[in-house]
């Protein structure tokens, strides 16, 4: 049977990346993807055939891998992160629900054997790199009213605010939109304080890494591009500071049976 693999290879270091992804690349011949992430992998993609579609291209990408797929190839559709949260997978999805409804025409995708390969997100490589920031409720929120009505988006937030959930916000600016950050900002102001500590991750795990702690009061896109993955505690989350040494951790109650 052909075989899609769709694989989130994590948010860049290699050593997060794991090992079921890293059997996957090397089963396949080849492999589609943004270009930047097959550089990020480097070695492990050394004999392949790069299927390298640009920002933009995503449907392209679902697409071709299907077909590449359905043709015989084993194939690798790579996103780093995970690819189920904001990324390729569910792209591939809705491309064969289409096909199942007759509204496209490529039936040899509904032979293929598809399986998907999760990676750590950037949600988790920040949280990490900061302690346990994800130590009690959370939810993910994308920024980008690209493909989401902004209506939809600030209903969203609202809820986390009123809901007191850790947020991490994907896609928080981009060269085209900067004023929806600021705005998430202030709608969380309005239900914990301006204290509350934010992680601000850029390139995270990657040689370039920057990671800065901050409070919510603090916050503003100008400090925030493309590459930067953006986490609010909530009203219990705590920073702490031990000389040179800064941490953030969402406590779920342990203190009162310690």
């Amino acid at each position: 049977m052909s075989k899609l693999f769709v694989v989130g290879t994590g948010p860049g270091d290699l050593q997060l990346l794991a090992p079921k992804a890293a059997s996957a690349i090397q089963a396949s011949s080849d492999l589609v993807a943004y270009g930047l992430y097959l550089d990020l992998l480097g070695q492990i993609c050394k004999g392949k055939t790069h299927h390298d579609l640009p920002l933009g291209e995503e449907i392209g990408r679902a697409r071709l891998a299907l077909d590449l797929a359905a043709s015989g190839k084993a194939t690798a559709l790579i996103s780093s992160g995970d690819i189920g949260i904001y990324a390729m997978a569910t792209l591939v999805f809705e491309l064969l629900e289409l096909q199942l409804q007759g509204k496209e025409n490529h039936p040899e995708w509904l032979d293929v054997d598809i399986e998907v390969i999760p990676g750590i997100s950037a949600m988790q490589a920040g949280a990490a790199s900061v302690g346990a920031m994800l130590g009690h409720d959370f939810c993910t929120i994308s920024l980008s009213n690209l493909l989401t009505p902004w209506e939809t988006i600030e209903k969203r937030i609202k809820s986390a605010g009123e809901g007191d959930f850790v947020v991490s916000f994907y896609n928080p600016v981009s060269r085209k939109r900067d004023w929806q950050l600021n705005t998430a900002r202030d709608i969380l102001l309005e239900h914990r304080p301006a204290s509350t500590p934010v992680m601000i991750g850029r390139q995270l795990t990657r040689e370039d890494e920057n990671i800065n702690i901050i409070t919510l009061g603090e916050l503003d896109a100008k400090d925030v591009d493309m590459f930067t993955m953006v986490s609010v505690g909530n009203s219990e989350s705590r920073h702490l500071v031990n000389g040179s040494k800064e941490w953030i951790y969402t406590p779920r109650g342990y203190s009162k049976k310690l």
